[in-house]
């Protein structure tokens, strides 16, 4: 008999969680296809982004982790099409492109960074998502500072040492918090012409709270601490215009003002894959607000118990999009499924066990929300190592991160200040290359892959260099 085909979509927490789930099955064949060779642990981006940890540290290869996993797969390509009813899935990567066939299919592509409508914000105030983010982002910080010592004016060196976090959510404060720590301790003897305790840090949200999801106590400590370290926390303020020489935003009073500033980082809001759409398109499900797909208890699409979809690409219960409802979700879909396979009754609905919330401010000071138990300071920041090492995959990343995390804790270093103008350059030429200038490869069959319609062939491909001159 052939073994029962699943494919899974992503390799973030859902995807790697809900591959490893299905090991030692020989009757169940796992491919799992994502757009990086990578997983990311997502929740420690911003200190890549901030120069303490290297990429490599959070995201190890997919294929290194499931080597030993006799029945999974991994393909590389972007997902671009879905058909429910051939039971198909298309991914392309460089122009090739891939058709997979599935018996069962898994959805974790996760989400992506929300404009709220206004995505030409994104050219000069990256999200937090990706490593590409992180690495921009990392080039952008420490390029304002090299910038702002070759400042011939003072309203020059104040734009270039101003920085703007949007969001004050988890990842806004952590960010916020690592940029007045940058200028505070690491950064402020490195300088001849500059003072980097000048710098200026601001953290806005339309939102009335910090950590709005935490509860007052929690949002009030973490606001108290944010002002001690230098960051001007402004609430109730809504971006309005974003360029690359600063911000315009309205206050609660309705009120204009701008904020010159080179550097602008976007930690608000999440849009759920493009994928739900397609799913929903095939389907009786429906799209929330944020683009999620409201699945059934089970986490099936509606009318289509075999396509499961986790993590923040579902809408069930008003669950949040946190790693843990991503494992959690993954595994539940793989039990689910090998229950269906075996015959055996199915498990009860999904139900997510909430093993708290955490969110780091600043060295030897964090916030921790588990349980019924609000606290925050030393305790909730050694807890919150503690977990994060836990949850890193491979004992080299868990080596690498303690080391890391000496050095940058105890001791005023950053390790991973290397930047290069291609961070920051290099994405932006890529943005603004039409489709049909991206680099392509011929279609090659595989045993695993049908065979769709060749690309244009490559010598018709213009070159790098008239690539460039296009974009510029």
């Amino acid at each position: 008999m052939a073994p029962h085909r699943v494919v899974v979509i992503g390799s973030g927490f859902g995807g790697l969680f809900g591959t490893q789930a299905l090991k030692r099955r020989d009757d169940i064949e796992v491919t799992l296809v994502a757009k990086t060779t990578h997983h990311l642990f997502q929740p420690l981006l911003y200190q890549v982004a901030t120069g303490i940890l290297s990429e490599g540290a959070i995201a190890p290869t997919t294929r290194e982790i499931l080597h030993r996993q006799k029945n999974a797969r991994v393909i590389l390509g972007t997902v671009t099409g879905i058909d429910l009813e051939a039971k198909t899935v298309t991914s392309d990567v460089l122009g090739r492109q891939t058709v997979t066939p599935f018996d069962t299919l898994l959805v974790a592509a996760g989400a992506g960074q929300s404009y709220f409508g206004n995505d030409q914000f994104a050219e000069y105030a990256p999200g937090m998502k990706s490593i590409d983010d992180a690495l921009e982002l990392r080039g952008r910080i420490f390029g304002a500072f090299e910038w702002a010592e070759l400042a011939t004016s003072p309203a020059e060196r104040d734009r270039y040492l101003t920085f703007v976090v949007v969001g004050a959510g988890p990842t806004g404060v952590e960010m916020a918090g690592q940029i007045a720590e940058l200028a505070q301790r690491t950064l402020n003897r490195d300088f001849k012409t500059i003072d980097t305790r000048q710098a200026r840090i601001l953290l806005l949200d339309a939102a009335p709270q910090v950590l709005q999801a935490f509860g007052d106590r929690l949002g009030d400590a973490a606001k108290r601490r944010l002002t001690e370290m230098g960051v001007d926390v402004e609430l109730g303020t809504k971006v309005v215009g974003v360029d690359s020489t600063g911000i315009d935003i309205e206050k609660a009073d309705g009120s204009h003002a701008r904020i010159e500033a080179a550097t602008k980082v976007w930690a608000a809001g999440v849009q759920g894959s493009e994928l739900g759409a397609m799913l929903a398109d095939q389907s009786d499900a429906e799209l929330d607000r944020a683009g999620r797909v409201k699945v059934n208890p089970d986490l099936t699409l509606p009318g289509r118990p075999d396509v499961y979809v986790v993590g923040d690409m579902a809408a069930l219960d008003n669950l949040p999009g946190v790693a843990q409802v991503a494992i959690q979700g993954a595994r539940y879909a793989a039990k689910h499924l090998k229950a269906r396979l075996d015959d055996k009754p199915a498990p009860e609905a999904f139900s997510y066990f909430d093993k708290g919330s955490m969110a780091t401010i600043s060295r030897f000071s964090a916030v921790a929300s588990v349980g019924k138990l609000r606290f925050s300071g030393f305790l909730a920041w050694v807890l919150w190592l503690g977990i994060h090492i836990v949850y890193l995959i491979g004992f080299k990343q868990r080596i690498t991160t303690l080391l890391h995390w000496m050095v940058s804790f105890i001791g005023r270093g950053r390790s991973e200040r290397t930047v290069t103008a291609q961070q920051i350059l290099a994405r932006n030429i890529m943005r603004k290359l039409p489709p049909e200038d991206l680099p392509r490869l011929p279609l090659v069959e595989s045993d695993h892959a049908a065979p769709v319609a060749a690309p244009e062939p490559t010598d018709s491909v213009p070159s790098t260099d008239e690539r460039l001159r296009r974009a510029t």
